[in-house]
């Protein structure tokens, strides 16, 4: 399977930290070893970088990891190929164009069959909706067009307001979970949504803030040092990138909405939620 990471920020920030400990995984404390990539929303450009090789040997990776870009949204994959040979154009995460915003779209899990339902469903599109068509060979990139295609048949346009896009994107989530696991990021770059299908975790980093230390890798970071009381940063990933922080699991089946980073929206994106209450793991 595959790893994912995100951050939602109030203010540009750094992923500098959290992406060490991501790195690791990669190749050298995981098996996530054929392919990464991360994108940075910056104003209304992204910045993206994608390597084929393991992330914990790549040279991209390790100057990312040592050059502090400041952005409000980001999205970072490795991946374990399930799907799709190891090649550039199947490294996540993916970008296209809608409503005159560039989307980022990273997927973890598999969809058995969907590459083939969504290849009917293009075919049988108009030619307006013919943009968004894979380049790699991935159910993920796929699922990706396939959910952008739905949106502007939906929308046409002009994009939706953010209420509406929450309420389609609940819907879309649902039908292409029912056909396997579908645990996403998809950004903007003024929002983003986290659909957990089986596991997602995040943390909320504010005031007051403390030291944080990496599963990965024994690094620590006092972020005390590094914001102001006025910050406030959402960190999401598969599994909990540090082992002194309480991280909130999100629920199987739970679509999620951050906005200056904090949850805005939650909703279940199956027939009943699986509990009640989302727990805290310290």
């Amino acid at each position: 399977m595959c790893e994912l990471l995100g951050m939602n920020c109030n203010t540009p920030t750094d992923i500098c930290f959290s992406f060490a400990g991501f790195q690791k995984r990669g190749g050298a404390t995981s098996v996530h070893a054929d392919g990464w990539g991360i994108a940075f929303f910056e104003g209304a450009g992204t910045r993206v970088f994608l390597d084929p090789q393991p992330s914990c040997r790549s040279p991209i990776a390790e100057l990312v990891r040592q050059y502090p870009i400041h952005s409000k949204n980001v999205i970072a994959h490795i991946r374990k190929a399930t799907h799709g040979r190891v090649a550039l154009e199947n490294t996540h995460p993916f970008m296209r164009e809608l409503w005159g915003r560039y989307w980022i779209f990273a997927h973890n899990g598999a969809l058995p069959g969907f590459g083939r339902l969504a290849a009917d469903a293009a075919k049988a599109e108009t030619e307006t909706a013919s943009g968004f068509q894979a380049v790699g060979d991935t159910d993920s990139e796929d699922a990706f067009c396939w959910l952008l295609r739905q949106l502007r048949q939906r929308f046409g346009a002009q994009p939706p307001s953010r209420d509406d896009l929450f309420a389609a994107l609940r819907e879309l989530s649902i039908e292409i979970g029912s056909r396997g696991e579908f645990n996403y990021l998809l950004s903007n770059g003024d929002w983003l949504f986290a659909h957990c299908s089986r596991q997602l975790a995040y943390v909320v980093r504010k005031a007051p803030f403390a030291v944080a230390h990496l599963a990965d890798e024994d690094v620590s970071v006092d972020f005390a040092e590094l914001t102001t009381p006025a910050d406030r940063v959402a960190v999401i990933a598969t599994t909990p990138l540090t082992d002194n922080e309480c991280w909130t699991t999100m629920p199987p089946g739970s679509l999620w909405l951050f906005v200056e980073g904090e949850v805005l929206m939650q909703a279940p994106t199956v027939a009943a939620p699986p509990r009640t209450n989302s727990a805290d793991c310290c």
